[in-house]
């Protein structure tokens, strides 16, 4: 396999380009450091030539955010006959949008803040839309990730200035009843729940800048919780992603709340791999160092949908070495 060319994508058109990019960079190192033949591929509109030009035989996506983890890439790689890492088409399109996904989790019994949706012909009457939903409620953009366009809100007058700002970012807009708790994302990968890490932002709430700026939150690997519950919300993360027909590696986002509640907010199909990003820090406590957890998302590259039923699914893992498949094995294990 080290004679195949790996591209990582990484930039893209998102509000994440540059959240994409320290992580492209990050994973493009571990994969050097390992021997691969990995170079950069920076996407914009013309990708499909940049691939054709470096001739790329499998593609490491680092992308985040519209059009890297909406599955647009990944009808556009499929097409190509490119493997590439994490969930297909349909589990990317509906992990990316906030209403598909939690329409999927309440098909799956799993608990989810209620909400509802505000399309921008009727963010001119806020009120009305809003009736008596009632207050604190979280506005979120329905396509967008890392918190882009996310306000907690508390009157009518904050939802009104929430919306104006997250409609720059989406045309439709999710509004959801906000649950006070603790944030826990759950990793899984290779079809297991390997860990969970508890956020604590020191601003209260973990937006943009707290997910992204060393020293703006802590973290609690495990969570300060019982280890029964523990065990519980691992199951569930695993529940929501095999819900949604994730592969590879994702991070589920949700909420504890005090009563003994949890709450399901969002799938993750292309988690952050930036110095503080929560994925390599739950592989960190389970024993998986950061290059070791770069070479098991590869080893689970494949053609994705396009691959299936016809003989050809190209699993990336089948020209591995002995020593990374074993990698990838123990990952899973964990």
């Amino acid at each position: 396999m080290k004679r195949q060319k790996i591209g990582v994508l990484m930039g893209g058109l998102s509000a994440e380009r540059a959240v994409s990019i320290e992580t492209g960079q990050s994973v493009l190192a571990a994969l050097q450091n390992r021997g691969f033949n990995a170079e950069a591929v920076f996407v914009d509109r013309d990708v499909d030539l940049a691939l054709r030009q470096n001739e790329i035989d499998i593609a490491f996506l680092a992308l985040h955010g519209r059009y890297g983890e909406d599955g647009c890439i990944q009808g556009l790689l499929e097409t190509m006959g490119i493997p590439y890492t994490g969930s297909d088409v349909l589990a990317s399109a509906l992990a990316m949008n906030k209403v598909k996904a939690k329409q999927m989790f309440q098909l799956h019994n799993l608990p989810t803040p209620s909400y509802y949706v505000l399309p921008a012909q009727s963010a001119s009457d806020v009120a009305a839309a809003h009736g008596d939903f009632g207050f604190p409620v979280v506005v979120k953009p329905i396509g967008e990730g890392s918190s882009v366009g996310v306000e907690i809100v508390r009157s009518l007058d904050e939802l009104r200035n929430a919306v104006d700002a997250a409609l720059c970012f989406d045309a439709d807009l999710l509004v959801e009843r906000f649950i006070e708790g603790r944030e826990v994302s759950v990793a899984v990968l290779g079809d297991r729940a390997i860990g969970a890490v508890e956020i604590a932002p020191k601003s209260g709430f973990y937006d943009f800048s707290a997910k992204y700026t060393a020293g703006q939150s802590e973290y609690f690997i495990p969570p300060r919780i019982s280890p029964a519950r523990y065990r519980g919300i691992l199951n569930q993360g695993l529940r929501s992603h095999r819900a949604l027909g994730c592969t590879g590696a994702t991070r589920v986002d949700m909420i504890l709340s005090a009563d003994g509640n949890e709450n399901i907010l969002e799938v993750n199909t292309l988690p952050g791999m930036t110095p503080t990003s929560l994925l390599p820090k739950i592989a960190h406590a389970a024993g998986v160092e950061f290059e070791e957890l770069v070479c098991a998302i590869l080893a689970g590259a494949t053609l994705g949908h396009a691959g299936r039923g016809n003989g050809d699914r190209r699993v990336v893992a089948k020209s591995f070495s002995g020593d990374d498949r074993r990698i990838a094995h123990e990952v899973g294990r964990h």
